[in-house]
């Protein structure tokens, strides 16, 4: 099983930054259950990541660990933003070029007019290492947290690093 061509890009871009990554291939997941079966053989926090969309428009990655769990219809609170919805699929192909089931922080890449803002969970930005797909579903890759961040910053996306697990009113 090999990468698609359409991860080339971000692998490079990755490389050209001096990130070091470790990808993992495996059978196509589409949710946070079936990815559950590949977490043994890849060590660090693994992730969710929800691509929604405020009442004005304004669009939002959310990533966290895999098994936090987030109240949509009360986060619009800690964003400061009115009514949370689950971004449509042509919405999220046309502006970060996936699919569901593959959301990532990578997919970022994708998206040079910087539409989406980016919420990262403050625990799993504690953490070492932490795991998203590379623009596809049949792949783990493995990153560093502050690697992550040099590469979001790279992009040029506004990035907020939030406590998910506190109550919506502590923010």
């Amino acid at each position: 099983m090999a990468l698609p061509d359409s991860t080339a890009p971000l692998f490079a871009h990755l490389e050209r930054l001096g990130i070091q990554t470790r990808t993992i291939e495996h059978a196509p997941v589409f949710t946070v259950e079936e990815a559950q079966a590949t977490y043994d053989a890849i060590p660090g926090v693994h992730c969710k990541n929800l691509f929604l969309k405020d009442a004005k428009g304004t669009l939002f990655l959310v990533v966290c660990p895999h098994d936090r769990a987030i109240a949509v219809n009360q986060l619009h609170k800690r964003l400061g933003c009115k009514r949370l919805s689950f971004g449509k699929a042509d919405l999220l192909m046309e502006v970060l070029g996936v699919e569901p089931g593959s959301v990532t922080p990578f997919a970022l890449i994708n998206d040079p007019d910087r539409r989406v803002t980016v919420i990262l969970d403050a625990a799993m930005m504690a953490a070492t290492v932490a795991n998203y797909h590379p623009l596809v579903n049949t792949a783990t890759t493995s990153i560093g947290t502050a690697d992550l961040r040099r590469f979001l910053d790279d992009l040029g996306h506004t990035v907020h690093v939030v406590d998910l697990a506190a109550a919506p009113d502590a923010a």
